[in-house]
């Protein structure tokens, strides 16, 4: 089909409607259905650990270790490889790639199992990585596919859309896991009668090939429309392949001149160490830390939890955004790190599921708006320049290393002490050194509300 002119409402839709397409991950695998099914992988366990890479570990520390590589590797190949794509103009290739990875680990994640542990941590460093990997080209789209005045209303349309279709698919999967006999879902029986699998479980192995059906089929309409990039011709020579690292350290000299920027993104650094952590641990923390009475209940218990978390997460997002513009954007950002300390200390203490619901509504509340405002503040503090990629590619590999030493340390404080509630308690730490420096960035006028 011919090429779409920039600006055009069918390729901006059909930009956005990638968000449809990958938003399935975040919440089905990342953040509710695979964390539940890898717990209920260890339920006959008393210590829970598993051997893997020639050492035993304790389940939740392991795949917190996996998580932290995963986005060690996106840190540091996606400015090589976003840098390589702009050069050859073969961007889309590179999102296909990733989407493709991702979708079939998630499919490959049905065969997860404790016995064939490395292949199973394989297909989900696949889907983490395919996830995150292709946001780096989708992102990369927006200035190529958008006027800049189109891009912010572009970029919400995404964002819902990736919402309303993610939520969809958990209601059905989710279904699936609480009423498997209604979808004809059995128990797996082994050869003696028992039950090796129940069909809760079953039922979840089936959602993990579902999200990747749903992530490869839909983004086809995206891969359909999308222009697949502008070549600058030439081979590709050693500049080009370290050019998008070039460009992070002339950002960081940068950044040595601006102390306002400096000074807000060092403690973005440390604060969001410790936000990002908890958002993708919190199930894990629930499975095993608070006393749901029996499997069943427990099960339903983070399932509820979820969707509470998912539902408080818009009005919290409403409240952050009617804050930060009365407040302005700095003192809203040190009041949501207050706040998440103050939920540190709280789940530390907690032990009931409706203590971990009252927790998982505080966490939807907090979570909404935090990122969002974040990356917004940082957009506020930047200087005049038309390179505001390179900016944000900095930006984005922060976040990244920070969620590596965050996830780091939780993981070895969970090994070594045996507890995730040690872990947690240990993620304050970050959100008062996040407050302290939060105090130090130097203010804008009240116009730009920061």
């Amino acid at each position: 089909m011919s090429e779409l002119k920039k600006g055009s409402k069918k390729l901006l839709n059909a930009w956005a409607f990638y968000d449809w397409a990958n938003s399935v991950y975040t919440l089905t695998i990342a953040s509710s259905i695979f964390p539940i099914f890898y717990s209920a992988l260890f339920v006959s366990q008393v210590e829970k650990t598993v051997p893997a890479f020639g050492m035993v570990f304790k389940s939740t520390a392991l795949i917190t270790y996996v998580t932290a590589f995963t986005f060690l590797v996106v840190a540091f190949t996606s400015p090589i490889l976003s840098g390589i794509a702009d050069y050859v103009g073969n961007k889309k290739s590179f999102m296909k790639f990733f989407c493709y990875v991702g979708g079939l680990g998630c499919i490959g994640l049905y065969w997860f199992s404790l016995e064939s542990i490395h292949l199973s941590l394989l297909f989900y460093f696949m889907g983490l990585i395919g996830y995150w990997g292709s946001l780096v080209f989708y992102n990369s789209y927006l200035p190529d596919i958008a006027f800049p005045e189109q891009q912010d209303s572009i970029s919400a349309k995404g964002f819902s859309l990736g919402y309303f279709g993610s939520v969809l698919l958990l209601v059905l999967n989710l279904a699936m896991v609480m009423f498997p006999n209604f979808f004809h879902i059995a128990d797996n029986i082994g050869e003696n009668g028992e039950i090796l699998e129940t069909a809760a479980q079953v039922g979840m192995r089936y959602s993990f090939i579902m999200v990747g059906l749903w992530w490869i089929l839909f983004s086809q309409y995206t891969f359909r429309v999308l222009p697949e990039g502008v070549k600058k011709g030439g081979k590709v020579t050693k500049d080009v392949v370290f050019n998008g690292l070039k460009e992070l350290r002339q950002v960081w000299h940068q950044l040595k001149q601006n102390l306002r920027l400096k000074r807000y993104l060092v403690a973005f650094f440390v604060f969001s160490m410790a936000v990002q952590t908890i958002m993708l641990v919190a199930v894990y923390f629930g499975e095993e830390e608070i006393a749901w009475g029996d499997d069943d209940a427990k099960t339903f218990g983070l399932i509820v939890s979820i969707l509470v978390i998912q539902l408080v997460a818009i009005i919290g997002a409403l409240i952050t955004s009617l804050a930060s513009s009365k407040f302005g954007n700095i003192k809203t950002l040190i009041a949501i790190n207050f706040f998440w300390m103050l939920l540190c200390f709280y789940a530390y203490f907690m032990e009931t599921p409706f203590q971990f619901y009252i927790a998982a509504g505080f966490v939807g509340l907090v979570m909404g708006g935090v990122q969002a405002l974040a990356r917004s503040t940082y957009s506020k503090f930047l200087p005049e320049t038309e390179d505001t990629t390179s900016y944000f590619s900095f930006y984005d590999v922060a976040e990244k290393i920070g969620i590596v030493i965050g996830m780091v340390i939780f993981a070895t404080i969970d090994q070594v002490t045996g507890s995730m509630r040690n872990a947690i308690l240990f993620l304050v730490v970050f959100f008062v050194a996040g407050i302290v420096l939060l105090f130090r960035v130097p203010r804008l006028d009240e116009k730009n509300k920061a």
